[in-house]
């Protein structure tokens, strides 16, 4: 399928992306984390919301702000992405915020749901040490910007690891037409699971004409093993500028999961594998004084559909290998060092 211009989750009209990257000389207690800010839009998210949904495909997480994106199918603040530990200083960064930019909320209207994404980088980051503070994150959302952005060890992805190789954030895009519009689907992913053995990036590679220089089963009995590594997650967050509800997003991020299997990923016991889907094809006023709200979206047997789904498990698929390809090799805590996937330069 085609790829937008920048093959990434900006290629959707109007999303931004921001990372603060927070990272200290290696040593025994050393920084090696971030903050990523996924903007859906460019506008005011609280005052014009966004429909949404999320599928937990295994639940081993601490996700902040799913139960009411699940209840009402509205994403109302910037999709936040950290480690474990931080999820509470990123809330609460991301909550000032939006209150700086909206007087009423908690005044003359309700309160407002962050969403915070999260994997454990506890193998390359003190995660103890609770190095990202509140202004980290408002640091991530003003400095999102559209376009080309850095990918690999960055932001959230700073300390994560993935196939037992350096991993952190990848992101990728597919455009599917219909007539005479085109409807961009946008990946991006916080990698930080699975085992050498199991990653199918060789296949991919080829299909692409490129090559690494081992197989992943090579690696199965290789040093690149990390007994004390936990087993790991991984964010998924797909955007789209396809006009789609909640419940049709419900069913991108599904796909969203096959597209993570296509890389080799068993989902294992203690991975917390969760998808964050968002169209800003419209927009959902936070008040309306009209009682219905009308919005066109897709229909689910039109034909594009299914090329929508095929383009969000492709995105999928590859913004897991580009967090490999864009990453280096990384040093953290302890002096531990995980070394990029071995790839054939060229």
């Amino acid at each position: 399928m085609r790829k937008g211009k920048w093959n990434a989750i900006t290629d959707v009209p109007g999303v931004k992306v921001g990372h603060v990257t927070l990272s200290d000389l290696p040593g025994p207690e050393s920084a090696c984390t971030g903050v990523t800010a996924i903007l859906p839009h460019g506008g005011n998210i609280f005052e014009q919301k966004v429909p949404g949904a999320s599928f937990v495909l295994n639940g081993f997480g601490k996700t902040a702000g799913l139960v009411q994106i699940e209840e009402l199918g509205v994403i109302e603040s910037p999709i936040m992405l950290t480690n474990t530990f931080s999820v509470g200083a990123v809330l609460e960064g991301t909550l000032r915020h939006m209150l700086r930019g909206n007087s009423s909320i908690g005044d003359t209207t309700g309160t407002v749901n962050i969403v915070v994404g999260e994997c454990n980088d506890s193998y390359l980051n003190s995660i103890r040490s609770l190095k990202v503070r509140p202004e980290h994150a408002i640091e991530a959302i003003e400095e999102a910007t559209g376009g080309q952005f850095e990918q690999g060890a960055v932001g959230a992805g700073k300390g994560m690891v993935c196939f037992d190789h350096k991993g952190g954030i990848g992101s990728s895009s597919r455009v599917v037409s219909l007539g005479e519009n085109d409807f961009t689907v946008g990946v991006l992913t916080l990698t930080n699971f699975g085992n050498a053995g199991e990653c199918r990036i060789g296949e991919w590679l080829e299909r692409n004409g490129m090559q690494a220089e081992v197989t992943a089963e090579s690696l199965l009995t290789s040093e690149n093993r990390f007994p004390e590594k936990p087993d790991g997650s991984i964010m998924i967050i797909v955007a789209t500028d396809a006009p789609l509800n909640d419940r049709q997003l419900k069913r991108f991020a599904r796909r969203a999961s096959i597209g993570l299997g296509r890389t080799g990923s068993t989902v294992h016991n203690g991975s917390g594998d969760v998808i964050i889907t968002f169209s800003n094809a419209y927009t959902i006023p936070h008040k309306s004084d009209n009682a219905l709200d009308h919005y066109a979206v897709l229909r689910d047997d039109t034909p594009v559909m299914n090329k929508l789904f095929q383009a969000v498990i492709e995105a999928t698929e590859e913004a897991v290998y580009q967090s490999l390809i864009h990453a280096q090799s990384t040093t953290g805590r302890k002096e531990r060092t995980v070394e990029r996937w071995p790839f054939v330069e060229g």
